[in-house]
C-alpha cells in the first residue's frame, strides 16, 4: 500500500454480497478503488480495499461513521486506515524468550534508524519483560503456564496501542488468520531457513538432518499458511562439518537479526510491494541487501556462461532459436 492511499479491512464471517455492499459504499461517496482482495479461511472472512479518497464527497469523520454503520449492520468489524494515521508508525513486537531480534530492533529505535516508534512489546512468557523495561515499553505477557497466547487480548493490545506494524521477533507461536486477516501485508516474522526449504518447527535441525552446506535465515510477511508468505530479505551462512543445532543457532541469530531489521525498514519506508505473492522493491528504494552480501556476490564465479564458448558463439542466431525450439 503506498502512503497516499487508505486501507479499509472489514473481518467476520462469510456472507453473501458483503463485498457489494461495501462498494456500493464506496461509490455512493466518490471513492476510487485501487485494489481489491478477499479471502476466507476456516469461515471467517477477509476483504481488503486499498481505495483514493482524494475526492470523496464526505469527510473522513463521516466515513468512518457510515462504514462503522455498515458493519454494526452486517455484523463484521472494519478498521479504516487514511494516510495522516500512518505520519508517526507505531511497531508491536511479538517475543517469546529469545532477545537478539527485539534487542536489534530496541538499538536500531534508540538511534533512530528505525522509522517508527515500538509502543508495546507482547510476549507469550515474561522472559524478555526486563529488557522492554530498560527501553521503557510497555510489556505485556498475554500467555498461560504453557505459552499458549490469548488471541482477544493480542487483538485489544494491537488496537489499545494502534499497531501499524507487527513484527514477530522469534515469536514462537502460529497466529489464527483472526489475527492474520486484520493486519494482511503488516505482520513481518523472520524465519531460522531459507524458505520454502525448512518451514515450521525446528528449521535448524531440519537444515543438518537433510546435509545441506549453506543455510540461512529469511524475513517474510505472514499469511495464513505457515512459513509460505512473501519473502523480503534472506541472508545465507555455511554450515560445517558436523555441525550441531546450537553452532547453528549461533551462527544464524545475527543474521535473523539483521534481516528481520532489514525487512521491517523496508516497510516502513514503503520501499517494497506485494503483488501475487511475490515482492519487490519499488523503484525509489536505495541501498537494501536483500540477499546475499556485495563481497558474496563479487566472490560468485562469472564465467563460463551459455554461448560464449568458441565453438557455439558462431551458431546464428535462427540454428539457436530452432535448437532452442527442438529440447
Amino acid at each position: 500500500m503506498t502512503n497516499d492511499l487508505t486501507e479499509i479491512t472489514v473481518i467476520g464471517d462469510d456472507a453473501t454480497g458483503l463485498i457489494a455492499q461495501f462498494t456500493t459504499l464506496m461509490f455512493e461517496r466518490g471513492i476510487n478503488i485501487e485494489d481489491l482482495d478477499q479471502a476466507v479461511r476456516d469461515g471467517l472472512f477477509r476483504m481488503t480495499m486499498t481505495v483514493d479518497t482524494e475526492e470523496m464527497v464526505c469527510t473522513e469523520g463521516k466515513l468512518r461513521q457510515d462504514l462503522q454503520e455498515l458493519a454494526d449492520e452486517l455484523d463484521v468489524d472494519v478498521q479504516a486506515r487514511f494516510p495522516a494515521d500512518r505520519e508517526t508508525q507505531q511497531i508491536a513486537v511479538l517475543v517469546t524468550k529469545e532477545s537478539h531480534c527485539l534487542e536489534a530492533l530496541f538499538e536500531a529505535w534508540a538511534n533512530d534508524t528505525l522509522g517508527a516508534d515500538i509502543s508495546v512489546v507482547i510476549g507469550n512468557h515474561d522472559d524478555l519483560q526486563p529488557l522492554a523495561e530498560q527501553y521503557g515499553v510497555p510489556f505485556f505477557d498475554i500467555g498461560d503456564e504453557k505459552g499458549t497466547p490469548d488471541e482477544e487480548e493480542l487483538l485489544d493490545l494491537l488496537a489499545e496501542y494502534d499497531a501499524d506494524l507487527i513484527v514477530l521477533a522469534r515469536y514462537m507461536r502460529i497466529l489464527s488468520p483472526n489475527v492474520v486477516f486484520r493486519y494482511e501485508d503488516r505482520i513481518i516474522n523472520i524465519h531460522p531457513s531459507l524458505l520454502p526449504a525448512f518451514p515450521g518447527a525446528r528449521a535448524y535441525e531440519q537444515a543438518i538432518q537433510e546435509g545441506v552446506r549453506i543455510a540461512g535465515v529469511t524475513g517474510h510477511y505472514v499469511t495464513t499458511d505457515l512459513d509460505q508468505g512473501p519473502i523480503i530479505t534472506q541472508r545465507a551462512f555455511d554450515v560445517p562439518d558436523d555441525a550441531a543445532r546450537e553452532e547453528l543457532r549461533e551462527r544464524g541469530q545475527p543474521l535473523e537479526a539483521d534481516a528481520l531489521l532489514e525487512a521491517v525498514r523496508l516497510h516502513l519506508n514503503n520501499d517494497v510491494s506485494v503483488h501475487r505473492g511475490r515482492t519487490s522493491l519499488r523503484e525509489k528504494a536505495e541501498n537494501y541487501q536483500l540477499g546475499l552480501t556485495k563481497e558474496a556476490r563479487k566472490a560468485n564465479p562469472d564465467r563460463p556462461v551459455d554461448g560464449l564458448g568458441e565453438a557455439v558463439a558462431g551458431k546464428s542466431g535462427v540454428d539457436a532459436e530452432n535448437e532452442a525450439a527442438d529440447d
